[in-house]
């Protein structure tokens, strides 16, 4: 899909480009979603630039996602897209300046993008280096917003750890806690691909000669190394406490095995007096005696008694 946002215009406009395609002077955003080989032969054609392919977006080396061609600076970064309800996949999304008209190549629905759009005309926007700061500052604060939310998840699970009623079980925790520390990590990734991107898009023209994008871009920069931090001390939280859950559970199994190994102790003597006078010999001594029965008893209990009065004593118990 090609759409095209140009300057006045109500919203964006989806384009079936024929030969001979070229955009309008007033456009300053191409937006390639999921495009086609014909779109993509469209723009590169009305551009005179090669755009990279969904492989090479994928590539993680730096000289494959930044790099400069042609009068035009190329930036792949990795945000995240939800593939459904409950899980979130990176995404390379590829920003192209050139001329004052920005190009971003992309395979996934990003809210971040159309955040961007639905904010565009009210801010005023009508050149490509303007566009490129709009839709970073929506892709970090999207990002921020997803570690606020797992931040807030975090806290519950760390409540619901430390005072969980004994034998709760810990399934949905450490389910909850994976999911978190992937989300997060998925998140710092993107964070930092971001960073690279702004310390390398301080290189286009378009920025470098204009002191209020220079500025605009270190407040970038300043909001993705705060932001990649604290992905990094969460991530630490969220380790801290799978340690934490794990100890709980290592100490439950503990208490258990502990239990039976006393009751095991307990009733050893009382099963080796009741297996003394339960074997069949003839000439027992107090076979034929008449207190025999009471007295057989009497020693298994005390038998029992004996190491349970021993083991509170010394605070197994």
């Amino acid at each position: 899909m090609l759409r095209l946002l140009r300057h006045g215009a109500a919203g964006l406009e989806t384009v079936t480009p024929a030969d001979g395609w070229r955009p309008a002077e007033d456009v300053f955003w191409i937006d390639l979603l999921k495009p086609t080989r014909a779109e993509e032969l469209a723009v590169e054609a009305a551009v005179s630039l090669e755009m990279p392919t969904r492989e090479e977006m994928a590539e993680i080396e730096p000289s494959s996602r930044l790099y400069q061609a042609n009068g035009a600076t190329f930036m792949t970064a990795t945000l995240l897209s939800r593939r459904d309800e409950e899980h979130r996949s990176e995404a390379p999304v590829t920003f192209v300046l050139t001329k004052g008209l920005l190009i971003t190549i992309r395979y996934d629905e990003l809210r971040a993008f159309d955040l961007f759009a639905e904010r565009a005309q009210g801010q005023g926007i009508a050149t490509g280096t303007a566009a490129l700061f709009s839709l970073l500052d929506a892709a970090v604060e999207r990002l921020a917003d997803l570690l606020e939310t797992t931040g807030l998840d975090v806290d519950g699970v760390s409540s619901a750890i430390f005072r969980r009623p004994k034998g709760a079980q810990f399934e949905a925790l450490l389910t909850e806690l994976a999911r978190a520390q992937s989300l997060t990590s998925k998140t710092r990734n993107s964070l930092v691909s971001l960073s690279r991107m702004f310390s390398f898009a301080a290189l286009a023209h378009e920025i470098a000669e204009d002191a209020e994008c220079r500025a605009h871009l270190r407040t970038l920069q300043r909001d993705g190394q705060s932001l990649t931090e604290h992905a990094g001390f969460q991530s630490s939280h969220i380790a801290f406490l799978l340690d934490a859950a794990l100890g709980l559970i290592n100490i439950e199994q503990n208490g258990i095995i502990k239990f039976f190994s006393v009751a095991a102790v307990i009733l050893m003597p009382p099963t080796l007096v009741a297996s003394v006078y339960g074997m069949n010999f003839h000439h027992m001594p107090e076979l034929a005696w008449p207190f025999g029965y009471p007295m057989a008893l009497s020693m298994m209990a005390i038998s029992a008694i004996l190491p349970i009065l021993w083991f509170k004593r010394r605070g197994w118990f």
